[in-house]
């Protein structure tokens, strides 16, 4: 109770932090998406509250993170090695590959539990406004994997919005010179959504239901 008082308080100081450093970390906090000042000063105050092991124990974990985080050679997936976990599973289908937009889908397809194959992370969708073009994103890697032969066919798991119609649409230029399908999950997630936070239902049974992707 004290603490929440306190902290209404000090935003009703127009932010006139009493610490310097209380106002640096709430600074740090604010700059990760989703967090605005108010909950930026609730995080900061929550760890002022906890026992120095605690904190220096999160702080490892976030430097840990950054400097010892690979990102799997194959499929660009986040790994501890340099081959993910499902890239380096013998008992996956590793000719049939799901294109995916960022790591967040890939847990998000494998929540279902409906599907076996591997992976290709690209790190992000084309999006000339937000000036992402192709070479900003993991395409030539799966053309490459396509090219030597190591694809029977790519899932195109990709959020349906404009980008990623638009990553789709030139994924399947890319790839329609060579001997690959290329499929798309059924339209059961809404025009409009993102994938991220489509239900597992409704997901599983898109990526089961898959459809030619036509161009």
């Amino acid at each position: 109770m004290y603490i929440c008082l306190k902290a209404k308080a000090i935003l009703k100081m127009n932010q006139s932090y009493p610490s310097v450093l209380l106002e640096e970390a709430v600074n740090e906090f604010s700059s990760l998406p989703g967090i605005g000042k108010k909950t930026a000063l609730r995080l900061v105050l929550h760890l002022l509250r906890q026992s120095e092991d605690e904190v220096v124990s999160f702080g490892n974990a976030v430097i840990r993170l950054k400097q010892e985080v690979h990102y799997c050679a194959c499929c660009h997936n986040i790994s501890d090695a340099d081959l993910c976990n499902i890239c380096a599973d013998e008992r996956r289908d590793h000719r049939l590959v799901c294109v995916v937009e960022n790591v967040r889908e890939v847990m998000a397809v494998e929540n279902t539990g409906q599907y076996q194959g591997v992976y290709h992370v690209l790190g992000g969708l084309i999006s000339p406004m937000d000036g992402i073009g192709p070479s900003d994103l993991e395409i030539d890697s799966l053309i490459e994997r396509a090219q030597r032969n190591e694809i029977d066919e790519v899932l195109l798991a990709l959020s349906a919005t404009m980008e990623g119609d638009t990553t789709g649409f030139y994924l399947y230029r890319k790839l329609s010179g060579l001997d690959v399908k290329i499929t798309t999950i059924a339209r059961g997630i809404a025009v409009g959504d993102e994938l991220e936070y489509a239900d597992e239902v409704t997901l599983g049974r898109s990526i089961v239901n898959r459809i030619d992707f036509k161009g």
